[in-house]
């Protein structure tokens, strides 16, 4: 019975880094895009800025599901290595999470101050 609890646990977490490969070469290919056509239409900076959000939220979303698979992997016979990585990989997410938060709350700052001074300048 344990060997095939083992065994549907690797099964899972590879599905679930699968998942995560995928979703994170989308979002890296997504950005890309973006960014080139950015570069052909002269984006404005505020327009970088909320491309490198959204990927930030695919790389989040991506360590996320790795997170997941390290989880489960770890959950059956868990040795110190399985530990630290699982470990590091919380970390870069917590990390990234907030930054990305911080990010958004000063695009979302700067917006308002853009939608007021519009409004202060409109007769």
């Amino acid at each position: 019975m344990a060997t095939w609890v083992a065994w549907l646990a690797t099964q899972v977490a590879l599905v679930i880094q699968l998942i995560a490969v995928v979703f994170i070469a989308a979002g890296t290919l997504e950005a890309v895009a973006t960014v080139f056509k950015g570069l052909v239409m002269r984006a404005d900076i505020d327009r970088y800025r909320q491309i490198w959000i959204r990927y930030a939220r695919v790389l989040i979303g991506g360590l996320t599901f790795m997170l997941a698979a390290d989880v489960v992997d770890t959950a059956i016979a868990p040795d110190w290595d399985d530990i630290g990585k699982l470990a590091a990989i919380a970390a870069i997410r917590t990390a990234l999470n907030y930054f990305l938060e911080r990010d958004m709350r000063e695009m979302g700052l700067r917006a308002q101050e853009e939608s007021a001074r519009r409004a202060r300048a409109e007769p």
